[in-house]
C-alpha cells in the first residue's frame, strides 16, 4: 500500500480497501507491507513489516525507534522538519478549518544531547524510558537525547538510593543550557529518607541537590535542588543581567539549542502596552520581558512548584512584574482591562473552553500562542477566529527531534469584545 502523509501522533496515513490505516515505521511516498494490529470505528492501526519502495529519506535508526522520543529516528532529519510542517498545516486545515497559504517554517537544531529535562521510570534499580505504547523499559542512554554526564547522574543517584534500601519509582532530571548544573527529583516508596541518604545520592550523582517525594506525599529536600540559566543566554543576548532559577519538578522547555530562538520569537511579537503571561511557568517569557525593561507585566501560574519559582524569579522586578498564583480560569474570571499582548503557553491539552471564551471576551489586541500540540492549538485557533481574531503568523520549532511533536508559535491580532 502507498503511504500518503503524516498523522499528528507519529504514524503515517495510508488507505486499504477504503479504510484508513495509521501505520508505524513508514515514510510518506513509500510502498509498504503492513500488518493491522487493532481496529477502531473509523480507523485501523498497523505496523510496517516490509518496505517495498523505500524513500530516499529512510536511514538506519541509531537505536530502538520504539524507545521513548525516537519514533522518527529512521527518517533523515530534513524530512522530519518537512513532515512537522505538514502536521501543523493539516491540523489548522482539518481541525481549525483554516487553510495556510504557505508552508510553515520549522526551525531545527541538533538531534543529539539536546534535552535538558526528562522523566525516567525506574524498575529493579534501572532507570529508563518506556517503549512506545507500553510499560516496557528501554535504555534511555542509547537514544542520544541526553548528555552522557546527565545519564551518569541519574544512574548514580538511583544506584546509591537502591543500595541504601530505597525503592525508587521515577526520576525527573533538570539541567541548565550550559550543562554545568543538574538537579533531580525522585519519587520513592517504602521508607522515609534520611538527610544522610540524600546527601550520599547527591555526592554519587555529582549534582547540586535533589528533592524527593514519598508515596504518602511527604516531601524532602537536600543540597541546593535548583538549576539556573542567565537571562543573557535565554534571550540570545538581549537581556544582559539576571537569571532564571527552577526546581526539577517545575515545567521548563527541554531543548537547549532552540530555546533562545523560541524566546526571541515571543519577545519580538509582544505588542506595546501591558502584557499578561498565562501559564507562565517559572517566568521564561515574563521575567525576560521585565529584564528588558518592559512595564505592566502580569504572570499567572497555578502549579505550586512553578509558581514558587516564578515568585522568586520575579522578585528583582517588583515595579514591573506582578505574579498571580492561581489557575488561568480563576484569574480570567476577575481580571480587568484587556492587555496589549496576551501570551499563552498551555499544556499539551491546550486551553480549556472556559479560558478560551474568557480570552476572546477580554479582547486583547494581540495573542502570542505557544503550543506543543498542533491539533489542540488548531482547535483553540478556531475559537479565537470565531471571536474576531485573525491569524497573522505561524512558525514551528523542532524542540523534540526524532519525534512527531513540534512546538508552534502563532500570532493572532484584532480581538473584539463579544
Amino acid at each position: 500500500m502507498l503511504v500518503e502523509k503524516p498523522a499528528s501522533g507519529g504514524r503515517m496515513i495510508a488507505r486499504h480497501g477504503g479504510e484508513v490505516l495509521l501505520i508505524a515505521g513508514a515514510i510518506p511516498g513509500e510502498r509498504v507491507v503492513a500488518r493491522a494490529t487493532r481496529a477502531e470505528k473509523r480507523v485501523a492501526f498497523a505496523t510496517t513489516l516490509r518496505v517495498l519502495d523505500p524513500s530516499a529519506d529512510r536511514r538506519e535508526a541509531p537505536g530502538d525507534p520504539a524507545c521513548g522520543g525516537c519514533v522518527y529516528s529512521f527518517i533523515e532529519y530534513p524530512r522530519q522538519l518537512a513532515l512537522k510542517s505538514e502536521i501543523i498545516r493539516d491540523a489548522f486545515l482539518r481541525i481549525g478549518q483554516l487553510p495556510l497559504d504557505v508552508p510553515v517554517e520549522v526551525a531545527g537544531a541538533g538531534e543529539r544531547s539536546y534535552r535538558m529535562r526528562a522523566r525516567f521510570h525506574v524498575r529493579d534499580g534501572r532507570a529508563g524510558f518506556y517503549r512506545e505504547g507500553s510499560h516496557e523499559l528501554c535504555d534511555a542512554r542509547q537514544t542520544g537525547q541526553l548528555l552522557e554526564a546527565a545519564m551518569d547522574a541519574v544512574e548514580a543517584a538511583v544506584a546509591s538510593l537502591s543500595a541504601q534500601g530505597y525503592g525508587v519509582v521515577s526520576v525527573e532530571l533538570s539541567e541548565n543550557i550550559a550543562a554545568d548544573q543538574r538537579a533531580l527529583h525522585l519519587d520513592v516508596r517504602d521508607r522515609s529518607p534520611s538527610e544522610d541518604a540524600l546527601n550520599r545520592a547527591i555526592s554519587a550523582a555529582r549534582i547540586s541537590g535533589c528533592t524527593m517525594r514519598m508515596t504518602d506525599t511527604n516531601s524532602y529536600s537536600a543540597g541546593d535542588p535548583i538549576v539556573s540559566d542567565p537571562l543573557d543566554t535565554l534571550t540570545g543576548g538581549r537581556a544582559t543581567e539576571g537569571t532564571l532559577r527552577r526546581h526539577p519538578e517545575a515545567f521548563f522547555q527541554a531543548n537547549r539549542f532552540l530555546l533562545p530562538s523560541l524566546v526571541g520569537t515571543v519577545l519580538d511579537n509582544v505588542h506595546e502596552g501591558s502584557v499578561v503571561d498565562l501559564y507562565a511557568g517559572v517566568g521564561l517569557f515574563s521575567v525576560a520581558l521585565a529584564a528588558l525593561g518592559r512595564q505592566e507585566i502580569t504572570a499567572v501560574e497555578g502549579d505550586p512548584v512553578g509558581s514558587r519559582d516564578l515568585l522568586r524569579n520575579a522578585a528583582p522586578y517588583p515595579d514591573q512584574l506582578r505574579v498571580h498564583r492561581s489557575s488561568v480560569e480563576a484569574y480570567l474570571a476577575r481580571s480587568g482591562p484587556a492587555p496589549g499582548t496576551l501570551i499563552v503557553d498551555p499544556p499539551r491539552t491546550g486551553m480549556s473552553k472556559e479560558a478560551t471564551d474568557a480570552i476572546a471576551r477580554a479582547g486583547a489586541r494581540r495573542i502570542v500562542y505557544v503550543s506543543c500540540d498542533a491539533p489542540t492549538m488548531a482547535r483553540d485557533a478556531r475559537r479565537l477566529l470565531d471571536a474576531g481574531y485573525r491569524l497573522v503568523h505561524v512558525r514551528g520549532f523542532d524542540l523534540f527531534p526524532n519525534t512527531p511533536h513540534v512546538e508552534t508559535v502563532a500570532i493572532f491580532e484584532g480581538g473584539v469584545k463579544i
